[in-house]
């Protein structure tokens, strides 16, 4: 068998979920025909010797539109293109195909789909790939380009707003921008102590390449290397003891972190993750593309 007969088949064997996961986070039919489509088109034009999981291929390359469709969606300010109940039940009875049929009876159900609607970008994509399809977060976060406790706490803030709650209360972004606030001020004013103080003894920093590149550029004498992983509160506190001079607090997918944005163009994002008042990840991004693909909104002063 020819092998674009064989990837033909393989893809045909997994469209029914891909749609399924396609709709789930765009919600919308048409959208998630277009996602499904552009990852055939993908499949057909790359190597996949070397993919053992073409089911998990095809899954990550979908979820990667869908965010980008999302991303893009938001900003043009435009509102999804979810079919109202009566569409539903109407397209229902307009078409035979069973897949097509059972996409549009989906079991979340039109009210989830809602709720979803309030979600970021990245907060969506992880809760539906998580929660309703079990991607392990190490994969979720390799799609939305975050670190895997990242991608945990996006699906667990989600999870609370369909469960009901207010993940991002004003009472909740205030404590989380207050210990942002104490971590910027501790780090222009060189103070080690007040450092330690907002921060985890396990707390975990991370750094991807340029940023890396861009403190080495920029690295005071006698001011201790960045590199891409490091942990424990001491080692953090000298990492930023007088390094985020000109960072200011910003939403970065919804939670307060920081960002340094001169003319108001992020050049540097760090994303901060705050469990019980205490900072327990932070992740400095400084490569154009990954922060072109991150919602970030500069926070103006209080």
């Amino acid at each position: 068998m020819p092998e674009s007969d064989w990837l033909a088949e393989r893809f045909e064997e997994n469209r029914s979920h891909l749609r399924g996961v396609a709709y789930r986070i765009l919600g919308s039919l048409p959208e998630a025909e277009d996602a499904v489509q552009e990852a055939w088109l993908r499949l057909s034009r790359s190597d996949t010797r070397e993919v053992r999981n073409l089911g998990g291929w095809l899954t990550t390359v979908v979820a990667r539109l869908c965010l980008d469709m999302l991303r893009a969606r938001k900003s043009r300010r435009e509102e999804p293109e979810s079919p109202s109940p009566s569409e539903l039940i109407a397209d229902r009875e307009a078409v035979a195909d069973p897949e097509q049929e059972a996409i549009m009876a989906d079991s979340v159900g039109l009210a989830l789909l809602a709720v979803l609607d309030t979600l970021t970008p990245a907060e969506r994509v992880a809760f539906v790939l998580h929660d309703l399809f079990a991607v392990p977060f190490e994969d979720v976060a390799s799609i939305v380009g975050r670190t895997p406790t990242s991608a945990r706490q996006l699906a667990s803030r989600a999870r609370r707003r369909v469960r009901g709650a207010a993940p991002s209360s004003g009472a909740d972004r205030a404590r989380q921008r207050e210990v942002v606030e104490a971590f910027l001020a501790a780090s222009r004013d060189g103070d080690f102590e007040g450092l330690l103080a907002v921060l985890d003894p396990d707390v975990v920093v991370r750094a991807d390449d340029a940023a890396v590149a861009a403190a080495a550029a920029n690295q005071a004498q006698g001011a201790p290397m960045l590199s891409s992983r490091a942990r424990g509160a001491r080692a953090a506190a000298e990492i930023f003891l007088g390094r985020a001079r000109a960072a200011q607090p910003a939403l970065v997918e919804g939670s307060v972190g920081a960002a340094w944005a001169p003319g108001g163009r992020p050049r540097a994002v760090f994303a901060i993750a705050i469990d019980h008042g205490k900072i327990v990840e932070i992740e400095m991004i400084a490569d154009p593309e990954r922060i072109g693909r991150l919602d970030v909104e500069l926070l103006g002063a209080r």
